[in-house]
């Protein structure tokens, strides 16, 4: 009996319709375009508004968008991956509120978090229910509401974030399509350069926390920056050797949106010419565990039956990681 593989049949996508762009920032925060495009390759990101409106209102859309465009109807999910760093709450977890949001009535799901590398995280951990048997179709999904806990007075943060989410359907196949191969890799010495300081146990929310700014992402950029360039490029190189495969077996590079110089470090150590790296910052910004699944959603159209993809990542704690895969569908069959 052939191997059974998890393969990515369709994707949906959820951007909010506020878009913040670099003049109307640096109105905010003494920064400037040139400034951000220089350092970042970031011109514009989506902001979700609205009282009471979380990461599982983009996630909801987002699945909504997939169940449509693959026509499959809600029962039939058996599980949902929710990476995120937004949870709308510590608990009940996002995904048990997607299910419940999304009438997937019998499935069942938790979160994955990961920071950027969460998307990866997340599909990594779901194609070995579908490869096992143990699920059929399996949804994973990258959300963020990063403005949530962006400080808006920090130039060295705001300008990078943005909020999104985008949806994969797995299932499974006997083809040779889908994951073949992953590497997945964290390292808890990087928390002290990037992290969120209050909200968990060790410093629960309080007058103090609140009056610190404890409550939004700290990033040390240049340890950040010279680790992501390292990592990132490793373990997509390292995927690369262990398959066998050079730039030119490759149709696409998907990797995290975090910063362009990160990305172009990426391609370059691949050897993968920039017309084969999926590129959309300077659209949508950094949407930590939304980047990669709204890569595939953005260039589905340009995708077709057996191209190889490498996705990379690297996020807080540090984390970081890699998917070998080959696209299992035409994805011009499907409009957005």
């Amino acid at each position: 009996m052939k191997n059974i593989t998890a393969a990515i049949t369709g994707v949906g996508a959820y951007l909010p319709d506020y878009i913040l762009d670099n003049f109307e920032l640096s109105r905010m925060v003494d920064t400037s375009d040139e400034w951000i495009m220089t350092r970042v390759g970031i011109k514009t990101r989506h902001i979700l508004k609205g009282e009471g409106l979380g990461t599982s209102y983009m996630a909801e859309r987002a699945i909504r968008d997939l169940l449509e465009k693959t026509n499959t109807h809600p029962e039939e999910i058996d599980l949902i991956v929710c990476a995120t760093v937004t949870p709308d709450m510590f608990f009940p977890s996002t995904a048990s509120l997607l299910c419940y949001k999304t009438g997937l009535v019998n499935a069942f799901g938790f979160d994955m978090l990961a920071a950027c590398s969460g998307f990866i995280y997340a599909l990594v951990t779901a194609s070995k229910y579908v490869e096992t048997g143990t699920c059929k179709k399996v949804i994973v999904v990258g959300a963020d509401k990063m403005s949530s806990i962006i400080d808006y007075t920090d130039r060295t943060t705001c300008p990078l974030f943005g909020d999104g989410a985008a949806a994969v359907l797995l299932e499974p196949n006997k083809n040779g399509l889908g994951i073949l191969d992953s590497i997945t890799r964290g390292d808890g010495e990087g928390s002290k350069h990037l992290y969120m300081k209050a909200g968990g146990s060790a410093y629960p929310s309080s007058e103090e926390t609140v009056k610190n700014r404890w409550h939004y992402v700290y990033q040390e950029g240049q340890a950040v920056f010279k680790a992501a360039v390292t990592k990132m490029a490793e373990v997509a190189v390292e995927i690369m050797e262990r398959n066998h495969l050079t730039a030119d077996d490759i149709r696409f590079l998907v990797p995290h949106q975090a910063n362009l110089r990160i990305i172009d470090a990426t391609a370059h150590r691949m050897g993968i010419p920039k017309d084969k790296c999926m590129i959309n910052i300077d659209k949508f910004g950094n949407t930590t565990a939304a980047t990669i699944p709204l890569c595939l959603w953005d260039y589905e159209s340009r995708l077709q039956k057996g191209d190889n993809l490498i996705l990379a990542a690297f996020g807080g704690g540090f984390t970081w990681g890699s998917v070998y895969l080959k696209w299992a569908y035409d994805g011009a069959t499907f409009t957005k």
